[in-house]
């Protein structure tokens, strides 16, 4: 016994019925098979492999992988819509075992009737190990197609028993371009859409809607749909860039990642690390945040800042920047933005220090300076007797036999002499590096 085989319900799951009326505009305008799909050529267009197994009704098992709002719910409703199964939804985070045991079970029934099921599992990743192994052997016995939708890299989120029965899509983000079709369709479509309206709208305004969505199809409807809505109860039957950027800005939905504003917000965060005020990075964090910026976006620049601003001054920076960023992939919105914080704060009361950074591009200026230097013969690794007469590795002599474990040597090519390019500081704990390191230096010149 398995963990679906049990408590099998009597009857079988309604379907879900179409979006309604009065449902969401991106919901009314999810395309209904790929050929209403904008976008995604390379992943499911009719050239490709997969894109033919969708529309000959012989979809494998995938996991689709992408950024929020890509359309991974869209492709797995048109892998439904070009063949004879039936769709059934689920969401990793809302439902358990119990939920799925139902699926199973009504899946079950409907094989045994001729009629196959596809199991859509949104943010599978969000399933346990135990959960996500379970489902195995209903994907191996062909009693659901499986196709699971991930923000997350599947080779670290989904199991690696799940990825071996699945075909891994990656879905980009909307072009700009696309979304503009998205949205000049919505416009004009009377049946689902906002046709009835009767609103036009210049492509600067369809353009400016694009850039705020950033690739994101839902986002985009949604903000034509408040802007369209709000014009059209006032008489307005033309939308402009002005009044998409009202809109925006009154409802918050979202800031231009591309535009001068999302800069302006990445260097006051910046900066306000730099300076060391945790209150004010931390605003400008959730600032970014709430506007609409992906807190990944804002973790990474952490990582950036935990070596190149502050760097061997107080090392620990450096794992818990990357430790918040851990812990926001385990627990998402809005626990996640508690680590977030706490990487804030004490990234902004560190102590700084650019030594490691302005080494790392007085080295790379270097090389591209002095080109291929060969290696000294002594520092060369001498594997055959062959290049142990040929004068490999002659010479070297290991710190570990020395005092204290280091002997003076020049590791660099000849040519380069004694440079130096690392000058730590005596901020925080490289105040004892530099210390250190200048008694290495001291030997090292005898």
């Amino acid at each position: 016994m398995d963990l679906f085989d049990r408590n099998k319900p009597s009857e079988p799951l309604p379907e879900e019925p179409p979006p309604p009326p009065d449902a969401p505009l991106a919901d009314r305008m999810r395309p209904r098979n790929l050929d209403e799909l904008v976008g995604h050529d390379e992943a499911v267009g009719p050239r490709t492999s997969l894109g033919r197994a969708i529309r000959a009704d012989r979809a494998p098992s995938i996991v689709l992988w992408g950024s929020p709002g890509c359309g991974k719910t869209t492709v797995a409703r048109c892998i439904a819509a070009h063949s004879s199964a039936r769709f059934v939804q689920l969401s990793a985070v809302l439902s358990g075992v119990a939920e799925v045991r139902q699926v199973i079970a009504r899946a079950e029934h409907e094989r045994a009737m001729g009629r196959r099921t596809v199991l859509f599992i949104d943010e599978i990743h969000r399933f346990n190990r135990a959960q996500q192994d379970a489902l195995l052997p209903h994907v191996e016995a062909g009693v659901v197609t499986l196709v699971g939708a991930t923000t997350e890299n599947p080779s670290f989120a989904v199991n690696a028993a799940v990825l071996s029965r699945a075909q891994v899509v990656r879905l980009d983000p909307l072009r700009p371009e696309d979304l503009v079709a998205v949205l000049r369709r919505a416009l004009d479509d009377r049946e689902r859409g906002l046709g009835a309206l009767e609103l036009t709208a210049s492509d600067e305004a369809l353009d400016a809607i694009a850039r705020w969505a950033d690739g994101d199809a839902r986002r985009a409807l949604t903000l034509l749909d408040h802007v369209a809505r709000e014009r059209a109860a006032l008489g307005i039957v033309a939308l402009t860039v002005g009044d998409v950027e009202a809109a925006a800005r009154s409802k918050n939905l979202r800031y231009d990642k591309s535009g001068e504003e999302h800069y302006n917000l990445a260097s006051a965060f910046i900066k306000s690390l730099r300076g060391s005020d945790p209150d004010a990075a931390l605003y400008w964090a959730i600032r970014m945040i709430d506007g609409g910026e992906d807190p990944r976006f804002v973790l990474r620049r952490m990582i950036i800042f935990a070596s190149e601003d502050i760097g061997l001054a107080d090392s620990r920076s450096l794992e818990i920047a990357v430790a918040a960023d851990r812990a926001f992939e385990r627990l998402g919105v809005p626990e996640g933005l508690i680590p977030l914080a706490h990487a804030v704060t004490y990234l902004a009361v560190a102590p700084k220090s650019k030594a490691a950074y302005r080494a790392l591009r007085a080295v790379q200026e270097a090389v591209q300076q002095h080109g291929t230097l060969a290696v000294p013969m002594r520092l060369r690794n001498a594997p055959t007797a062959a290049m142990k007469e040929w004068g490999y590795g002659e010479g070297y002599r290991d710190p570990h036999a020395g005092e204290g474990g280091f002997v003076p040597e020049r590791y660099l090519p000849d040519e380069l002499g004694d440079a130096t390019w690392y000058e730590p500081t005596s901020h925080g704990t490289e105040a004892r590096v530099r210390e250190h390191l200048a008694k290495l230096r001291a030997l090292s010149k005898k």
